[in-house]
């Protein structure tokens, strides 16, 4: 008999042998969720992300709207032309007044547009050759307003009032046509064009210059409204002529003497 006690049997379990089978599995599977997980999860993460960039986007990307008249100066058109300028600018137009208020006026053209004249308290007033007062101002009377334009409402620096000595209508302003919804475009040109003339050429001018030639053009061709007087190349000036179909583009001399238009 052997002095060493026998060892204790060993305890067994009757499912070991196929512990040790399945955990290899178990592991697996784990793994395989764990994966699976990882990759949703940056699924997830990459769509926020998408929706986020959308909405903190800049619109600055996006292809800005553009308003204005077209290239054929009617007014209410939408998209600009070529020769359109943004922003307030000097002109003016003459007509017949129309409803009269405190600081304001309407007048019609003779080819019938419409204008609405806002009046400051640095309009300055003149009838005929003279100085007037505001209170010259009134239906029937015909004028000639001469100021800051936009769209159709000018901000009067000087208001005319044109007495029946003004002298007879020029010969040109037969030939005008005026704006009809629907008429085909008039394409004609009379007199000297400048050479080197492109629509939207030019630098606009103020003051006395744009005053000058604006009242050159509209005695010449009236019935349409001046939104804006260009200095061309060559020296002479470009006034712009809305609200008819002809002319919309006149032109003056460095004398202010009208030479052609078109």
């Amino acid at each position: 008999m052997s002095d060493y006690p026998s060892p204790a049997p060993r305890e067994t379990h009757p499912d070991d042998s196929e512990s040790f089978t399945r955990r290899p599995r178990a592991w697996r599977s784990l793994a395989k969720m764990r994966r699976g997980l990882i990759v949703a999860a940056a699924m997830v993460g990459s769509v926020t992300g998408l929706f986020v960039g959308l909405g903190t986007s800049s619109p600055a990307s996006a292809a800005p709207s553009v308003a204005g008249r077209n290239s054929s100066g009617h007014l209410g058109s939408g998209g600009a032309g070529s020769n359109a300028r943004s922003g307030p600018a000097p002109g003016g137009t003459s007509g017949t007044v129309g409803s009269v208020a405190k600081s304001s006026f309407t007048l019609a053209t003779s080819t019938g547009q419409e204008a609405t004249v806002d009046e400051l308290s640095s309009t300055k007033y003149q009838k005929g050759t003279s100085s007037t007062s505001k209170s010259a101002v009134t239906k029937g009377e015909h004028v000639l307003v001469l100021g800051t334009l936009s769209s159709t409402t000018i901000k009067a620096t000087q208001v005319i009032v044109q007495t029946s000595a003004g002298g007879s209508r020029p010969s040109t302003a037969a030939s005008v046509v005026p704006f009809q919804r629907g008429a085909a475009e008039t394409s004609k040109q009379i007199g000297q064009i400048p050479a080197s003339y492109s629509q939207g050429s030019g630098a606009i001018v103020s003051g006395t210059t744009a005053n000058k030639a604006t009242e050159a053009a509209l005695a010449a061709y009236p019935g349409g409204i001046v939104d804006r007087v260009v200095k061309l190349s060559n020296g002479e000036y470009e006034v712009h002529n809305i609200g008819v179909n002809w002319p919309h583009h006149v032109f003056v001399n460095q004398d202010f003497k009208v030479v052609g238009a078109n």
